[in-house]
């Protein structure tokens, strides 16, 4: 009788045990998603940051502060396409643009791995795509060795956005794509001819984008279609431009003015 009561509360301990450690995981587990909820919240407010300072890219200290952002809000919450997406954006711009050789070098690396990131996440969107070969592309301006391994995977990712939505960013696949056949090897797939006929196909996409007509314009002076060149290049010096991509406004029309003057 007594090893029959001594069984029986250790039965009770047993189970009173097992109930402490139920709650106790149930509890460990609602805490770990609350973190989780919380954490992904506070990344989405650091992207909704970084856009703003995106507005304010021309001042590359501003672009410097949206990286930092965007890499705490990637590190809170891994799976944000939004964040890595965003980030490879930032890292291109400021490849793109500081005078820095190191900075852009370290720019454009880690613009490639969050494009690569934000394409793994969500490969059926376009701007993972985009940002992936936009930086791809600005390496490979950089690097002679970059360049000869990047030609295909560039033109994979800009062939993608062009299936995923043609007229994504005002064209800019295409003018991806046209910029890549004009400047590549002939032994990599370099054909000005080809170039001219791509940006061509997706002119209806580009028409407010100036940085599509300088491109043509290139193009068009390289296949010695003059007056053709000298169209574009007029017609990004009379565009009105977009408040939303005044940097990108000011680049083409620096540009297409000294590419006019080494024509007359």
């Amino acid at each position: 009788m007594r090893n029959r009561i001594e069984l029986k509360r250790v039965y009770r301990v047993l189970l009173l045990a097992g109930l402490l450690c139920f709650v106790v995981s149930c509890s460990s587990k609602s805490d770990m998603q609350q973190e989780v909820a919380q954490d992904k919240a506070q990344s989405a407010d650091l992207v909704a940051q970084a856009d703003k300072l995106y507005a304010e890219r021309a001042d590359l200290a501003k672009t410097r502060q949206g990286i930092a952002l965007l890499r705490r809000a990637a590190t809170l919450d891994t799976g944000s396409y939004d964040a890595a997406w965003r980030l490879s954006r930032f890292d291109y711009f400021l490849g793109d643009h500081t005078k820095d050789k190191s900075e852009r070098d370290r720019a454009f690396s880690e613009g490639i791995e969050a494009g690569r990131r934000a394409v793994k996440l969500q490969d059926g969107k376009p701007e993972g795509h985009f940002w992936l070969g936009a930086n791809l592309g600005g390496q490979a301006e950089n690097s002679t060795l970059s360049g000869l391994s990047s030609v295909d995977e560039i033109r994979t990712e800009m062939e993608r956005v062009i299936q995923l939505d043609e007229g994504f960013e005002a064209g800019s696949a295409y003018m991806a794509l046209g910029q890549l056949y004009l400047e590549a090897p002939k032994m990599l797939g370099g054909d000005t001819k080809r170039a001219v006929e791509t940006l061509e196909k997706g002119a209806r996409f580009g028409q407010e984008n100036e940085l599509y007509h300088l491109q043509l314009a290139k193009a068009y002076k390289e296949v010695k279609r003059t007056d053709d060149a000298r169209r574009e290049l007029n017609t990004v010096l009379s565009m009105k431009p977009d408040p939303n991509y005044l940097p990108e406004h000011d680049d083409a029309v620096a540009e297409a003015k000294k590419i006019l003057d080494e024509m007359k």
